[in-house]
């Protein structure tokens, strides 16, 4: 009696199932990585939207104080100071 057999060998079946498996298996790898480089990226673009943010706030409130703060505010940043007033400048690059 001649026992009838499937369409495929069953090795290939297994094959199949295996490269099927090792295929999702590489994608799940590769979406994760993707998935956590674009967490970091999101943290650097919040982190700076906050610092722009604190950036906005500190120039929109020199605006508020008129203009004796604009030109105040400028000359510090070209390093002027005060008569008799210490300055100190942080070297350590942070």
């Amino acid at each position: 009696m001649n026992k009838r057999r499937g369409l495929l060998p069953q090795w290939l079946i297994a094959a199949v199932f295996v490269a099927v498996c090792g295929y999702l298996f590489v994608s799940l790898i590769h979406y994760q990585v993707s998935i956590g480089s674009k967490q970091q990226e999101l943290l650097s673009v919040q982190n700076q939207l906050s610092t722009q943010l604190t950036e906005n706030a500190e120039l929109s409130n020199t605006l508020d104080q008129g203009e004796a703060a604009i030109i105040e505010r400028y000359a510090r940043e070209q390093g002027y100071a005060k008569p008799n007033e210490r300055v100190f400048v942080d070297i350590s690059g942070k």
